[in-house]
């Protein structure tokens, strides 16, 4: 049976009938392919085109077109696929629709001059993000009549729901976001209104609580006071369970409009180079000779076995600003270039991307952050040809892997604007990692702490959760291995910390802590 029949047949036994044109441009992208690969995409083509509202008669090559493009059979192995730096004005946003249950792209022009109402959007979208994934969680689902399932179920309320009464309501179990409306008094707000809250005898859980966290509150309402027993942040969801119910939509960013989790040609990518790895580094200071020599020991150690990438994030100078300043960061960036020429094959087959830093120069410090201005960059990107200056934060996308890096001191941001610092054993670090995890955003900090562009807020969104964040922080290193299968870390300081790096290796999902000697 050639594949056109068999095609052909396979739609009939669905109740399905092809276009010729359709029939020809799915031969087109199934021709070469195994007997088992090709009932594997046929099998997920009609699943897609089922979900569908399909038109009356035959189906058109358009539908056949769009369904291809969504399950990503179109997506190629080729080099400029299987490694991609993403920078953070190129990521696409997405914003979930409660009508129609699904994510929609917006194509408009976002600019970094945002209007009034793009402020209201920026919380308004990270509410339903939250909102909707909290919703699905297990704990939220009602039960189905005749299940069986004895396990106890959770109720959200909204914020109205409180305000409408006129009576005592006893746990009462709300998700919003703590506002300070008040000074010295905290709010409960989400789309329906605001509640004041008395947190002085709640249990808080594991995370840092701050100003614009989304939050699960438990309590009593009386006398217009919402008494919190409990505050808790909202379940994170791993990113299979996320594209289980959006499909393969690209919310990562990257060259296609499919995400490459789909792609089984780069799923073989990565199975024939699993010792391909990332080296890390974090305020790299160039002007410093004793850093300098720890590169060139560094690079000395991997040239046998080049890594993927170099990720190197800054600041990238130890002094103050000024003419002594500019000038020492142009000549560091002069000296790494002429570091990397040194060893050829580093030259050929590693990736080197630079991160700006807060203290490095650029139009202001709100986030995201811009590239470093090319009047310093200049020698080294002439000479190094995958070089790539790239925005703060920005994303990696190594065939199927998701990586996203982040140069800011967040921890120490974060601990000093808690509402109430954790009193417990759990360290720090499993602290934040799961309150970015809750609220799937790498900088949940009020906006006057960290401004950020308002029409840009959705590069720091993290959902569904990548396969892991670098956190380039200041701070202690840390590797922090969350149950969603998210790998958050922190390389330290490069300069402060002893010359301590981190070495992610992304196909066998494993990091290792290193030190120059």
């Amino acid at each position: 049976m050639s594949l056109r029949s068999r095609i052909v047949s396979v739609f009939k036994l669905h109740g399905l009938s092809l276009r010729s044109e359709g029939a020809a441009c799915l031969v087109e992208a199934l021709d070469g392919l195994s007997k088992d690969d090709v009932k594997h995409w046929l099998d997920r083509f009609i699943e897609v085109i089922q979900k569908k509202p399909l038109k009356p008669g035959a189906i058109s090559r358009d539908v056949i077109e769009s369904v291809i493009e969504e399950c990503g059979v179109g997506i190629s192995s080729d080099d400029s696929n299987a490694l991609q730096v993403i920078d953070a004005f190129s990521v696409p946003k997405y914003s979930f629709s409660n009508e129609r249950k699904k994510f929609i792209l917006d194509k408009s022009k976002a600019t970094i001059h945002g209007s009034a109402e793009d402020k209201a959007r920026l919380f308004g979208d990270r509410y339903t993000v939250l909102h909707q994934r909290t919703l699905r969680h297990e704990l939220f689902t009602q039960p189905v009549l005749g299940s069986g399932n004895a396990a106890p179920k959770y109720q959200l309320q909204p914020v109205e729901f409180l305000l409408s009464s006129s009576s005592q309501l006893g746990n009462a179990l709300v998700f919003g976001m703590v506002a300070q409306l008040k000074e010295g008094s905290f709010f409960l707000e989400d789309s329906t209104g605001s509640v004041e809250m008395d947190i002085s005898e709640a249990e808080f859980h594991t995370g840092l609580f701050t100003e614009n966290c989304f939050v699960l509150a438990e309590g009593v309402y009386e006398d217009k006071l919402f008494h919190v027993t409990a505050l808790g942040f909202p379940p994170p969801e791993p990113a299979e369970f996320s594209r289980s119910y959006f499909g393969n939509l690209n919310f990562f960013g990257g060259s296609s409009t499919v995400s490459y989790k789909s792609s089984t040609q780069l799923a073989k990518l990565e199975e024939a180079n699993l010792e391909d790895c990332i080296v890390v580094l974090s305020e790299v200071w160039l002007d410093q000779p004793a850093v300098l020599a720890k590169l060139r020991t560094l690079f000395e150690g991997f040239a046998a076995i080049p890594p993927s990438v170099f990720a190197l994030c800054g600041n990238f100078c130890s002094l103050p600003s000024g003419p002594d300043y500019y000038r020492a960061l142009k000549d560091g960036f002069k000296t790494l270039g002429d570091l990397i020429c040194d060893y050829p094959s580093l030259l050929e087959k590693t990736h080197f991307v630079f991160v700006p830093g807060p203290l490095d120069p650029g139009p202001g410090n709100i986030i995201p952050r811009p590239p470093l201005p090319s009047l310093f960059t200049k020698d080294l990107a002439e000479r190094v040809r995958l070089a790539k200056f790239t925005t703060n934060p920005c994303r990696l996308q190594i065939c199927t892997r998701e990586v996203v890096i982040f140069r800011e001191d967040i921890m120490n941001k974060m601990c000093r604007n808690c509402i109430r610092l954790p009193s417990d054993d759990v360290d720090l670090p499993t602290h934040l990692t799961k309150t970015l995890e809750s609220q799937a955003h790498l900088c949940p900090l009020p906006l006057h702490v960290r401004p950020v562009y308002w029409t840009f807020d959705h590069a720091l969104r993290m959902y569904p959760l990548p396969d892991m964040v670098v956190l380039a922080d200041k701070y202690d290193p840390f590797t922090v291995k969350s149950p969603t299968g998210c790998i958050t870390i922190n390389p330290g300081s490069f300069a402060r910390s002893d010359f301590q790096f981190k070495v992610y290796f992304p196909f066998k999902a494993d990091v290792q802590d290193s030190k120059v000697p």
